[in-house]
């Protein structure tokens, strides 16, 4: 058995703090289509969402900072205690692990970064109120004002799992270059084509 170990955002768009936009759809659809051409020699893992666990949805935007200061680290270790588990018992001959570019918790080489201490802790509860255009907008704001920025770092979840499965093959998905990621995991899994 070989198994795909994927971020669950990847494949169901709804996990996305903000609500799904036009690139988290197309991002599952193309991956549902690349899972489905695998052979049958592959299982699929889409772990818990850490953020959801965490918070909940829908959240305000935050970075690896801000999770950090609102316990992600201690629900990131029960989420690679549960892979922990099905690698054990299920001994995969291959392993690949998919995570998001940017993802304060699931990017694998690159993830967001900025000041906790100016964070609007208080947005975490009113995005719960708030229609999905106005997330898009709230969101929007709040990335702005945080001044987001992307640093060469691995999300918490995904620093756990490569200090405890370093064996693992790692892919980091860009849903702002679908293709090329899409391409690079299928390189992967089904080798070139």
């Amino acid at each position: 058995m070989k198994l795909l170990i994927i971020a669950p955002c990847l494949l169901s768009p709804f996990y996305v703090y903000r609500g799904a936009k036009g690139k988290e759809y197309e991002t599952a659809k193309l991956l549902r289509e690349l899972i489905g051409e695998l052979d049958e020699d592959w299982q699929v893992l889409a772990y818990p969402c850490p953020e959801y666990e965490l918070i909940g949805w829908p959240r305000a935007p935050a970075n690896r900072e801000v999770y950090e200061r609102l316990g992600m680290r201690e629900r990131a270790k029960v989420i690679a205690d549960f892979i922990g588990r099905v690698l054990t018992e299920e001994r995969p001959e291959k392993v690949v692990f998919v995570g998001v570019k940017g993802s304060p918790t699931c990017g694998v080489f690159h993830t967001s970064s900025s000041d906790p201490e100016s964070y609007p802790y208080s947005a975490m509860q009113e995005f719960f109120y708030l229609s999905k255009e106005e997330r898009l907008s709230r969101s929007k704001e709040i990335v702005e004002g945080q001044n987001f920025r992307l640093v060469n770092l691995p999300g918490i979840l995904f620093e756990i799992l490569m200090a405890r499965f370093p064996e693992g093959t790692y892919i980091e998905f860009d849903k702002d270059a679908i293709d090329e990621s899409i391409e690079e995991l299928r390189n992967v899994l089904c080798g070139p084509s």
